[in-house]
């Protein structure tokens, strides 16, 4: 079976995601699509609005036949690290192609990108070891958007591997904010939602969005406020992600700031961005060390979150050829796998005793089996 892969978050799932999924389909003819997918956090630092499992079937519902789950510590990472995590997965996952949305559309150009790139992790250290890089320069100075910077990590992670890349145009601006008809992103219908406005039909999850309960990083501040406030400076500084002294940046702004909203406006600088403060915020709301990090096993492994009868036959095809795949939740490295279980009970923290018991034993229980 020909397998073609996707990265997604569906945070939530919306009309622009089902249109991805339609094209890939049709640039690639795959026989089948599996979709590797953030779990209960996502890249830009937050937790996901709506749990792994929900999201992962309305994916299975709506043309993907295999989610895989990207492990948190690549899910909650720049794009660098995020690109080479899902990468991985699909490698595993012995796809021969993946499709991703972009600014440009000009696969050519984001290649050529990547090839730039390829000994360095960011502009900055780029031009510290002398290197001048004009493009890169432009792609990080924003000459293009969010997707094309991803697609650009993409191409990086997929150099050494069989995987052919593949674009299709993204039509709605990433961090776009405003409603446009039955297409918007992510980001509108989250504020949408957390503003209590009509989502239209911009996303087939309307029920799912008004029927559970919704996670909000803002949910977790009392908790953030209390370990900035009273874990030592030295214990922050063992957490991943933390440094340059930003612990002290963060006790700081905890100190003065009695609300989430107003503790990000206080400690996003010119020296620290939006992004790099929620996600240094949630390893240490997670308590997350380097430590941890550091004894994280290569990953080899791929966890199965959901998928139908396509799936299950290619998820044979796999086995036949000795892929390492854990459909329980035993077969996860334990390294990784207390990793998972650790953030699934923050998670689950500021819901009802009901609905977080629930989610808790998914996680140790079968992947979903969507007919």
């Amino acid at each position: 079976m020909k397998a073609t892969g996707i990265v997604v978050e569906y945070n939530p799932f919306h009309n622009g995601h089902e249109y991805h999924i339609q094209k890939t389909k049709e640039i690639t003819n795959c026989d089948v699509l599996i979709a590797v997918m953030s779990g209960n956090f996502v890249q830009r630092g937050e937790p996901a609005i709506l749990d792994k499992w929900k999201r992962a079937e309305v994916a299975i519902k709506h043309g993907v036949d295999l989610v895989i789950e990207l492990p948190y510590i690549y899910a909650t990472q720049s794009a660098s690290n995020f690109a080479q995590g899902s990468i991985r997965c699909l490698e595993i996952a012995q796809v021969s192609d993946i499709v991703f949305g972009s600014e440009t559309n000009n696969i050519e150009e984001l290649k050529e990108m990547a090839a730039s790139c390829i000994h360095v992790d960011n502009l900055k250290e780029s031009l510290s070891i002398g290197h001048s890089f004009p493009k890169a320069y432009g792609l990080l100075a924003k000459e293009m958007g969010p997707n094309d910077i991803l697609g650009v990590s993409y191409l990086k992670a997929i150099m050494n591997t069989k995987i052919t890349a593949h674009t299709i145009q993204r039509t709605v601006h990433y961090h776009d904010e405003e409603m446009h008809n039955e297409i918007a992103s992510a980001t509108a219908i989250r504020k949408a939602i957390h503003e209590n406005k009509p989502l239209a039909n911009t996303t087939c999850m309307n029920e799912e969005l008004s029927q559970n309960e919704l996670v909000q990083l803002k949910d977790f501040y009392p908790y953030l406020r209390l370990l900035l406030n009273t874990l030592p400076p030295k214990e922050l500084a063992s957490i991943f992600l933390i440094s340059e002294g930003i612990e002290n940046h963060l006790i700081k702004q905890a100190l003065l700031s009695s609300t989430y909203e107003e503790f990000i406006n206080n400690a996003v600088t010119r020296r620290y961005t939006t992004s790099r403060i929620r996600r240094c915020c949630l390893q240490i709301l997670n308590h997350i060390t380097k430590e941890d990090v550091k004894n994280l096993p290569p990953l080899d492994t791929i966890r199965i979150l959901a998928f139908n009868d396509k799936g299950r036959e290619y998820l044979r095809q796999l086995q036949e050829n000795e892929v390492k795949v854990a459909s329980k939740f035993s077969q996860i490295p334990l390294a990784y796998r207390k990793m998972e279980y650790k953030t699934s009970l923050l998670y689950t923290t500021c819901m009802s005793e009901e609905q977080r018991q629930s989610l808790l034993k998914q996680e140790i229980g079968s992947p979903l089996y969507i007919k």
